[in-house]
């Protein structure tokens, strides 16, 4: 494929669109930001550029100004999103309205500006709990945790049939999607919204499957922040990380710089009309547990607490299948957790 000439990337000033954004300059695209400095993701002003990218200061929902930033615009990486498990359901409006909302004005404008490609930052919330196996009665979908159970510390899903716990297995793109959250179901809201859009307007989207992504850049001390930025403010205050459940609950943490490289892989490949979905991940799935072991053990601080607090939006385990992604996009993540926590450990957070 020629090489794209010019990429608008939407939350390129934030956490993930800083390092897709330099990824994207330095495989030779120019690209333009736009960004509307969410105070959930930003306590300080945007900076005017990022990696030499121009940052314009804009809210998707303003059509005046998505129309305006499009203009010669190749390719759309849409990251602007407001992320995370938030506070509370106060937040449900300023989520539907940030990620779905301005995602259709985005989608609307694009159809008007003949700006026919989109790569889409979507996430492995998408899926609700992961894919499990009974030993007796094969795949099972999960019903949804109770109180009850989550209070006794009865935190694996049960088979409906039989009562034992499941066995969580990988899974891949096609299974069912089930979000459990307000965040996630924006997140499948844009999926639709941009599928919808392929299918009318001709045009093609990829849709990344973000599974836990941590790196240098996560904002801390938020309640919208990842899990790793979480642990990693309690070690340098002396403290030990807080691990809900039983710390067994299953993940698969994937470092930034891995998660800029395939939307990169993303942008360059063929385009084809229509909606694709594609699992990033390392491959290499670790507990909630493990992961704040490892980033305790390279920081020097204290032993991890396993609390058994929960979370009512939180699932069980999602373990990830990078399969497809590696044949179509032929992308594979390349840092593991071991390595990529000892980088973070060190990187700087965004305040």
């Amino acid at each position: 494929m020629a090489a794209v000439t010019h990429v608008l990337v939407t939350g390129g000033a934030g956490f993930i669109g800083t390092h897709v954004t330099a990824a994207l300059l330095a495989a030779g695209h120019s690209v333009t930001i736009l960004d509307s400095g969410h105070p959930a993701a930003h306590r300080e002003p945007l900076p005017a550029t990022v990696a030499g990218a121009t940052v314009r200061i804009a809210d998707l929902r303003d059509r005046d100004a998505v129309v305006d930033a499009l203009r010669g615009v190749d390719v759309v990486v849409h990251q602007a999103a407001m992320v995370g498990m938030g506070v509370d359901l106060a937040d449900l409006p300023d989520y539907v309205g940030s990620n779905d909302l301005a995602t259709a004005v985005l989608l609307a404008e694009m159809a008007q500006a003949q700006v026919r490609r989109l790569v889409l930052a979507s996430s492995m919330v998408v899926y609700g709990e992961g894919s499990y196996a009974c030993p007796d009665h094969g795949p099972q979908r999960p019903p949804v945790r109770t109180t009850v159970d989550l209070e006794a510390g009865q935190f694996e899903p049960p088979c409906p049939v039989c009562r034992v716990p499941l066995v969580p297995v990988t899974i891949g793109e096609d299974a069912r999607l089930e979000p459990r959250s307000v965040y996630a179901a924006t997140k499948l809201a844009q999926e639709h919204l941009s599928a919808a859009w392929a299918r009318q307007s001709g045009g093609s989207v990829v849709a990344l499957r973000y599974h836990n992504v941590y790196g240098p850049g996560m904002p801390r001390d938020t309640p919208y922040s990842g899990v790793a930025a979480i642990f990693r403010s309690a070690l340098e205050a002396g403290r030990a990380p807080r691990v809900f459940e039983d710390g067994r609950q299953r993940r698969d943490f994937v470092h930034v710089t891995d998660v800029a490289r395939a939307n990169v892989a993303a942008l360059e490949a063929t385009g084809t009309p229509g909606f694709s979905a594609y699992n990033i991940a390392s491959g290499r799935p670790a507990t909630v547990g493990d992961m704040a072991r490892a980033l305790a053990d390279v920081m020097a601080g204290p032993a991890p607490v396993v609390t058994g607090e929960f979370r009512l939006g939180d699932v069980r385990h999602v373990v990830a299948s990078p399969d497809r992604a590696a044949r179509e996009l032929g992308f594979s993540a390349g840092i593991d957790l071991r390595t990529g926590m000892a980088d973070f450990a060190a990187a700087e957070l965004r305040a």
